[in-house]
């Protein structure tokens, strides 16, 4: 990673300092603790995206246009000159590059994470987003791998599962940010050494998330 603990512990007391983890310091911690890219991403207020398009049909809930993208190894001074040119902008994250996505609704994803972690699984880190989702980091590739892992699952239908895999071209918005001015994402299972650098095989967690999405919607 090319970060040591040293710099954690560099990132960390500048939050204190500043009494409250401001965005750079959140996106230095993506950026040099955990290896992943990130971009400013667009907020919105009644409905009304920061965007400036009337038209916008994602509203706070997708990276800024022409907003560069911050990459993994960034410092906070180099983060702090991006973000200065977008004050105010969540931060989302490209998936596909460090990590995938399985993203089920909230109650099953919440009921899912417990029995895994009893189940003493290796679990990534975990989204709570405030669209009413549960978002788990799994390792690269899990989004076009899921149909056919599901399918020798037993499960013929995944779409009436609510569950789906996120890839390469998608964002999530990353904590504390705000999505769609519903509220900020919060997680569930932040992110740590021993994870978020190398998040799980999806075929490790995909039986108990299937299972119980299934179960939420019988």
């Amino acid at each position: 990673m090319g970060f040591t603990i040293g710099g954690i512990r560099e990132i960390r007391s500048g939050a204190r300092r500043r009494g409250r983890a401001s965005e750079c310091t959140a996106v230095a911690e993506f950026t040099g603790l955990w290896g992943w890219d990130a971009v400013p991403g667009a907020r919105a207020s009644a409905g009304v995206c920061s965007c400036g398009r009337p038209d916008c049909r994602a509203p706070g809930a997708h990276p800024l246009e022409f907003a560069p993208r911050v990459p993994a190894g960034a410092t906070l001074d180099d983060v702090t000159r991006t973000w200065s040119e977008f004050p105010g902008a969540a931060i989302m994250l490209p998936v596909g590059r460090a990590f995938d996505v399985i993203d089920v609704a909230e109650a099953a994803g919440r009921r899912a994470l417990v029995r895994l972690e009893r189940m003493g699984l290796p679990l990534g880190p975990v989204v709570a987003a405030p669209q009413g989702r549960t978002q788990f980091f799994v390792a690269p590739g899990a989004a076009a791998e899921l149909p056919g892992l599901l399918y020798r699952m037993g499960w013929d239908d995944p779409t009436a599962l609510d569950l789906r895999g996120l890839g390469p071209g998608t964002h999530i918005t990353a904590p504390p940010s705000d999505r769609g001015g519903l509220g900020p994402a919060r997680w569930l299972r932040p992110p740590a050494l021993d994870s978020a650098t190398r998040p799980p095989e999806a075929r490790l967690l995909l039986g108990t998330l299937a299972y119980l999405a299934h179960r939420a919607r019988a």
